[in-house]
Parts: C-alpha cells; sequence; structure tokens
C-alpha cells in the first residue's frame, strides 16, 4: 500500500515535469519564431543622410519585440532623411528621420520651431575642441566696463544660455565624438527667441562656450560674476543720477496798457445872448 502511493506520487510528478518541458518548449520557440522583418542599417548612417536601398537591409526580428516606429518595407525609406545618426545593425524608426520632403543637410536635422546658428570660436571659446555635435553648451557672455569709470556699466560675467544643442562643428556636422577637434566655428541649435539674445550677446560682449553634461537639466540660476565678487570686494553702491535742472517758466508778457479813452470835447462855453441883426451877428454879455 505504502509502495504503491510511493509510485503514484513519482508518477503525477513525472508527468507534470513533462508537461512544464513542454509548454517551455513551446514558449521558447514562439519567442525565437521570426515574426517579421525589420528595415535595419547595413552600416552606420550620419545625421542629414538621404538614406538608398544601399544602406538599408531587411532583417528577421522577433515579433514580440519589434521597437516601435519601426519600417517593414524598403520602399517605405524611399527619399527620407535621417535626423539622428543610425548605428549599424541599428532599425529605422520614425523618430530618427525627417518630415518627408525635406532635403539633405543640417536643415534636416533642425528641429521644428528651432533654428540653426553659427558662432565664431577659438580653441578656448570651444571647449579645446570637445564641444561636438549632439553634446550640450551653456553660453556665457563677458561685459567689460568702458568710458567713464564713474558712469559706466561694471564689468560682469554670465551664463545667458543654457543646455543649447550643438548641431555642426566647422562644416561637420558628424564627427568622431572620442577625439576632440579645434575649429572656428560652431552651429548652435536655439529657438528665435535665444537667437536674438546670442546675436546682442556677441555685438555687446565676448563670448564663450561652457560643456555641460548631456544628461543634466539642471538651470544654474546664477547672478553672474563681477570684479568685486572676484576679488572679495565689496559691492559698489549705484551712483545717483543727477537730478535734473529745474528749468524757470517762461515769464507771461506784461499786459499791455489799455488806450486812454478818448475825451469827448464839449463846445465852449459861452455866457451872453447872441444878437442878430439883419446879417450881422454879435455877441452880448449878459449882466
Amino acid at each position: 500500500m505504502r509502495n504503491s502511493r510511493a509510485l503514484l506520487i513519482i508518477g503525477v510528478a513525472l508527468f507534470l515535469a513533462l508537461a512544464a518541458v513542454v509548454v517551455a518548449a513551446r514558449w521558447m520557440n514562439a519567442q525565437g519564431a521570426a515574426g517579421t522583418f525589420v528595415v535595419t542599417a547595413v552600416g552606420d548612417i550620419p545625421q542629414g543622410t538621404r538614406v538608398t536601398a544601399a544602406n538599408l537591409q531587411l532583417t528577421e526580428w522577433p515579433s514580440g519585440s519589434l521597437p516601435a516606429g519601426a519600417f517593414i518595407e524598403l520602399k517605405q525609406l524611399e527619399g527620407r532623411v535621417t535626423r539622428a545618426d543610425v548605428a549599424r545593425g541599428e532599425p529605422v524608426l520614425e523618430s530618427k528621420l525627417a518630415p518627408p520632403g525635406t532635403t539633405g543637410g543640417l536643415s534636416a536635422v533642425v528641429s521644428a520651431g528651432k533654428r540653426a546658428m553659427t558662432v565664431r570660436v577659438n580653441d578656448v571659446v570651444g571647449v579645446a575642441g570637445f564641444a561636438l555635435p549632439g553634446n550640450y553648451v551653456d553660453i556665457l557672455v563677458n561685459l567689460q566696463a568702458g568710458g567713464d569709470a564713474l558712469n559706466a556699466q561694471r564689468s560682469i560675467s554670465k551664463i545667458v544660455l543654457e543646455r543649447i544643442l550643438v548641431l555642426a562643428v566647422a562644416q561637420e556636422s558628424a564627427v568622431d565624438d572620442s577625439k576632440p577637434r579645434v575649429v572656428n566655428a560652431v552651429t548652435l541649435e536655439l529657438t528665435p527667441d535665444q537667437v536674438e539674445k546670442l546675436d546682442l550677446a556677441r555685438s555687446i560682449g565676448s563670448l564663450s562656450l561652457v560643456l555641460r553634461n548631456q544628461v543634466d537639466p539642471q538651470p544654474a540660476n546664477t547672478a553672474g560674476a563681477t570684479r568685486e565678487s572676484v576679488l572679495g570686494l565689496p559691492e559698489p553702491k549705484p551712483v545717483a543720477a543727477p537730478a535734473p535742472a529745474m528749468v524757470a517758466p517762461p515769464a507771461e508778457p506784461a499786459p499791455r496798457p489799455a488806450a486812454p479813452a478818448p475825451v469827448r470835447q464839449s463846445a465852449p462855453r459861452t455866457d451872453g445872448v447872441l444878437v442878430i441883426r439883419g446879417l450881422d451877428a454879435a455877441q452880448q454879455a449878459t449882466q
């Protein structure tokens, strides 16, 4: 009796184990089976490149892990331009392509609503060549005081733009990011408002680029550095502008004297009686 129960338990265990093996094998086969083909890159495709059939291929891809935005036919990518680098063997996704109808070049890389603006740099301003396409930089402007020492604006260094994407260095939008390259111009992606600020900043002061961490979104929130803050000197008191001189209002003209009223001359007073005799008249005094 005891032996039969043990055999029954062993038989049930073997059956359950066999069933688990069968179910696991079917699941693994379903996962490993190629559900569809996706379009992948034959080699590295730089940003701003018009894709062709020569740099694309169809690759089997598990149906359970098909990436969002992938393409399953080569003809769907005819005439499209990449707006981001695509690595070899990587699926070509809609998010890495410029809108249909976009021409190749740097204009395809600029995001909607943004502008590309180039600023002149040197080996120091350009972070010794480490500001490469795809990096983010802050833009620093340095204003020097000039003119009258009492009334001139103070010298100040201030970060005016933060987390600005570098689109290209010199005339290249794709370079080896492991090797610094000293260039004389850097193209940045800016909003229209930032373009205006940068254009004014480079005309009133000298610019510097500050390389920042790729994933750091925190703003700097600084007040800027002045000569006093660097040297630890007290901040100068603002010079009050002189009060405008009081200008007396113009005096009103004196009123013109009124012309004297004309005096009516009365007829000369006569005392006596006028006596008329024929054609003669004579005055006779009265008693």
